[in-house]
């Protein structure tokens, strides 16, 4: 039986933060411990979106036009 997909995304998310994390803290850079959150390279939260099938150079041109933060 397979997962639910939320339940999929969730553990594929923890995954790939626990991998590139511990690959990351291999090198002892420390520009990334100086950039850590509170000692966490990641948050705990992770958000996972649906483009409906847009074409790759739609959401591109989506994403190029948000606006930043100040």
């Amino acid at each position: 039986m397979l997962p639910q997909p939320s339940r999929f995304a969730s553990r594929l998310v923890n995954s790939l933060k626990g991998v590139s994390s511990r690959l990351i803290r291999k090198k002892h850079d420390p520009s990334i411990e100086r950039a850590l959150w509170g000692g966490s390279l990641w948050s705990p939260s992770y958000f996972a979106g649906s483009a409906g099938g847009a074409p790759l150079s739609i959401i591109r041109h989506y994403i190029e036009q948000q606006e930043t933060p100040d």
